[in-house]
C-alpha cells in the first residue's frame, strides 16, 4: 500500500516516519521541502499532484480547513484532488469544520474516492509515540480498508458518518481548553501560596485531577517550556470553530466562551504562536490584584 502524507510539520512528520517504519511505502509532500529532510525512510515528493496520483491512501495534516480547501480542492476540474485515483482514500487528519469535511467527501464521492475525516488528539508526543486518539467519520467499509494504516499511529475509533470525527474533535478541544485554564489557575494559586508547584503537580497524578493535559502540558507550565509542540493558535482556531458550531445549533457554551477570551488575550499579546501551555502566563497576569500589577 502506497501512502502519501501531505503536510509534514510537527504532527505530519511523525506520522510519515511511523508509517515508513511500519513498512509502508511513504511519500511526503510539504510546501517547505526542508521539513522532509529529517524523515528517515520517507521519500520526498517533488510535486503535490504526482504524490496524490501515485498513492493508494493520502493522509492530510495541514493547519486549517481553509488551507486544506485552498491547497487540495480549489481549481474546479483542475483541483489537485482530481489526480486521486478511483478506489483510493483521502484521510483528512487536520482539524477542520464539520461542514468542510462533508463538502469534501461529497466532492470526492463523485470521483469514486473514499473519504475519512480523522482528526487526532494527543499532540506531538502522541504522534511521535503512536498513541494518538484518532476520531474517525466515514462509511464502515472505508474505515476498515485503512485500519492497517491507523494501527501504527494510535487508537482509531469509527464514530459515525463523515463529519463525526470533526464533531468529536471540536468537543475534545472544549475539554482540553477548559482543563488547560483550570490547571493554569491551580498552579498559579499553588505558586502564590508558596508551595513547590512541581511537587504539587506530581502529587495530583493518580487522583481525580490527573489527566494527560496535567502530565504533559502541566509540566510545560511548571518548567516554563513554551516552545510549540502544539501552538496555542491551533487551540484557539478549534475553539472558535466549536463555538460557531454550537451557535448554529442554538447553544451558548459559557465555559468555552470564557476560555476563548483567555486565548484571544494571548493573540493580542503576540504569544499565540507559542505552545498551548502559554495560557498559564495569561492566567498569572489576570490573577494578580490590581495593586500587584506592574505598570
Amino acid at each position: 500500500m502506497k501512502i502519501g502524507v501531505v503536510g509534514t510539520g510537527i504532527m505530519g512528520g511523525h506520522i510519515a516516519r511511523r508509517l515508513a517504519a511500519a513498512g509502508f511505502e511513504v511519500t511526503g509532500w510539504n510546501r517547505t521541502p526542508a521539513k522532509l529532510a529529517p524523515l528517515h525512510g520517507v521519500r520526498a515528493g517533488d510535486d503535490l499532484v504526482q504524490t496524490l496520483a501515485t498513492s493508494d491512501v493520502v493522509i492530510v495534516m495541514l493547519s486549517t480547513g481553509p488551507v486544506v480547501d485552498g491547497l487540495l480542492f480549489s481549481g474546479g476540474e483542475r483541483a489537485p484532488v482530481a489526480a486521486l485515483r478511483a478506489g483510493s482514500t483521502l484521510i483528512v487528519m487536520s482539524s477542520i469544520p464539520v461542514a468542510s469535511a462533508k463538502a469534501q467527501a461529497l466532492a470526492l464521492a463523485e470521483r469514486g474516492v473514499h473519504y475519512i475525516d480523522a482528526p487526532v488528539s494527543g499532540g506531538e508526543p502522541g504522534a511521535r509515540d503512536g498513541t494518538l486518539a484518532i476520531m474517525a467519520g466515514a462509511a464502515l467499509d472505508s474505515f476498515e480498508r485503512v485500519a492497517p494504516v491507523f494501527a501504527p499511529l494510535g487508537q482509531a475509533t469509527l464514530l459515525g458518518p463523515v463529519g463525526s470525527g470533526q464533531l468529536a474533535k471540536l468537543a475534545n478541544q472544549i475539554i482540553v481548553g477548559g482543563t488547560l485554564v483550570a490547571i493554569a489557575e491551580a498552579l498559579t494559586l499553588v505558586t502564590q501560596g508558596g508551595a513547590d508547584a512541581a511537587a504539587v503537580r506530581r502529587a495530583w497524578m493518580g487522583g481525580f485531577a490527573d489527566s494527560k493535559v496535567l502530565r504533559v502540558l502541566g509540566e510545560r507550565m511548571v518548567n516554563g517550556n513554551f516552545e510549540p509542540g502544539s501552538p496555542a493558535a491551533y487551540q484557539l482556531k478549534d475553539m472558535r470553530t466549536a463555538a460557531a458550531l454550537a451557535a448554529e445549533n442554538g447553544l451558548a457554551l459559557a465555559q468555552l466562551n470564557g476560555v476563548i477570551k483567555r486565548f484571544e488575550a494571548l493573540e493580542r499579546s503576540g504569544e499565540i504562536e507559542r505552545d498551548v501551555s502559554i495560557v498559564v502566563r495569561e492566567v498569572e497576569r489576570t490573577a494578580r490584584k490590581p495593586s500587584e500589577v506592574r505598570t
